[in-house]
């Protein structure tokens, strides 16, 4: 078999039909509903409590920090009421003895510190008149409000949430591993060391990077609504939405202001349809799941994420390898290369090894249009180790790739299109002819070419969409949720706390009024 038919039938393999895709919208909408209405489905759809989404017209100076991994981020974020905003930044590396120490207050004294850092370098008026609380019985804090920074806390790790500031951690991941932390509220260890300090800062909200996605879209894009979707396509993926509360039919357990009707749901789709009732499946993804850490779960984030595509291309390539009868990267003699060579491939090629195609070569292969092919070709040798590659061999290459991509870019379209009609925004009367808007971050939409474009047009033969549905669907980049979105986040909470009645507060503090005037006395003593 030629090396051409042997090609189309592998692209042939990750085809997804217009009446696959329309399946899959139906059983994602399926499954969002048996989310919404009880715990452990597939689509986990938790409750974020975030109850309302910027207008682009938010002004103030807010923090945010971010802990996703083996680094640590502290941001300033001044909202300028127009749309637009100023972000200042540092990044410091976790020391490695603190991702296993034996107590949480290592960990979070560091985080707390860097947060002490920050102020002192980039806000040093602000917190030299402010380093000491000014005390007050006006607050149930303790100190006023307009001198304290409100703060985002971004956890990028499993966290049972419990109100807008209040979260449990489930497990580390990542390389952490700090036993005494697990089943604390992260929010409150991270302030604790913050109050030790006596830094003027609040943490305010608990923030996943999806529902950040969405809230630095809504503030930089608005519409009349704002954005009713924020997702992430890149290493991983993952949705969050805008939900009638009134859809919402599991117990919610935290404080949460109502009085929107709506609240954030983190979708955590990258489990969706585990159960495989509708997701395709080759016998690459058959392998790749077999091998990979987590066997049986994320199977929709294993077909679409850029974690997952460069290693359902390297099983690709290694049977098309393996194929004896075709010429894929081998030559007879150098009559048959285009190159006057012959093909090697190293021993240690990387093809040979479990992850060893990173996606990013992918979007070399779709960008490459040049005659020749000439820069994947490149590209094959410097990242893959395989020399001279013939023409025939970089074409069935590029095409398997597109495949892979095309398959994942119409299976993100599945995930929005079934959010979009969730909303009932394309039906909605009041909404008519309004843009729908979506903020997408992440390596695959950012940088992947085309990847929104097949996305759209996948839009186009969904039931309920259509091609006048998918012209209203403006999906744009939203960069930085960890830090903007955080930032955001923390105005809406500081929004809530103000929300709150002021005339229970007050009861509550006149009937302790002893008990509290002692309690910040003694608190006094103690700051002298």
């Amino acid at each position: 078999m030629s090396l051409e038919a042997e090609t189309k039938s592998f692209v042939s393999k990750f085809e997804y039909s217009d009446e696959d895709v329309n399946k899959a919208v139906k059983e994602f909408l399926r499954q969002m509903g048996e989310g919404l209405e009880k715990d452990g489905t597939s689509l986990s759809q938790i409750p974020t409590y975030v109850t309302a989404v910027p207008n682009g017209t938010e002004k103030g100076l807010y923090m945010a920090v971010d802990l996703g991994g083996t680094n640590f981020r502290v941001c300033s974020i001044q909202l300028n009421g127009d749309t637009t905003f100023n972000l200042t930044y540092t990044k410091v590396a976790i020391p490695k003895d603190l991702m296993v120490a034996k107590t949480a207050k290592e960990l979070f004294a560091f985080l707390a510190k860097q947060v002490e850092l920050f102020l002192v370098t980039h806000h040093g008026d602000h917190f030299e008149r402010h380093v000491r609380r000014r005390l007050t019985v006006s607050s149930p804090d303790g100190f006023k409000d307009e001198n304290v920074f409100r703060l985002g806390f971004t956890f990028s790790f499993p966290v049972q949430q419990v109100g807008i500031n209040k979260g449990t951690l489930i497990r580390w991941t990542k390389g952490f591993d700090i036993p005494d932390a697990v089943g604390k509220d992260v929010c409150a260890l991270l302030q604790t060391e913050i109050d030790k300090l006596h830094l003027p800062v609040k943490v305010a909200a608990l923030v996943n990077d999806t529902v950040g996605t969405l809230m630095a879209r809504s503030y930089t894009s608005p519409g009349k609504t704002g954005a009713v979707l924020g997702a992430i396509f890149g290493t991983g993926t993952n949705g969050a939405y805008v939900e009638k509360l009134s859809n919402l039919k599991k117990p919610l357990t935290g404080e949460y202001d109502n009085s929107t009707g709506d609240m954030v749901i983190n979708t955590e789709w990258g489990s969706f349809d585990n159960q495989l009732n509708v997701l395709p499946n080759t016998s690459w993804d058959i392998e790749l799941d077999k091998t990979s850490v987590n066997p049986g779960i994320q199977m929709y984030e294993k077909r679409v994420s850029g974690m997952f595509l460069g290693e359902i291309l390297r099983l690709a390539i290694l049977d098309l390898l393996k194929n004896p009868k075709v010429a894929f990267f081998k030559d007879e003699n150098s009559s048959s290369n285009d190159w006057k060579s012959t093909t090697h491939i190293a021993p240690n090629s990387s093809i040979y090894e479990q992850w060893g195609i990173d996606t990013a070569i992918m979007s070399v292969a779709a960008a490459d249009n040049t005659p020749e092919l000439s820069i994947l070709r490149q590209e094959l040798e410097s990242t893959l180790s395989v020399y001279s590659p013939a023409h025939d061999d970089a074409q069935a290459f590029k095409a398997i790739a597109g495949a892979v991509a095309r398959r994942a870019a119409r299976l993100a379209a599945v995930a929005i299109a079934a959010i979009v009609l969730q909303t009932g925004k394309l039906i909605d009367p009041e909404s008519k002819d309004e843009p729908i808007d979506i903020g997408v971050d992440g390596s695959l939409v950012e940088h992947y070419p085309y990847f929104r474009d097949m996305i759209t047009e996948t839009l186009r033969v969904i039931d309920g969409v259509g091609e006048e549905g998918a012209k209203r669907i403006r999906i744009g980049v939203a960069k930085d949720g960890s830090g903007v979105g955080a930032a955001l986040i923390a105005l809406v909470a500081a929004g809530m706390e103000k929300n709150t009645s002021t005339a229970d507060y007050f009861r509550e503090l006149r009937s302790s009024a002893p008990v509290t005037l002692t309690s910040v006395m003694e608190d006094d003593a103690v700051d002298e």
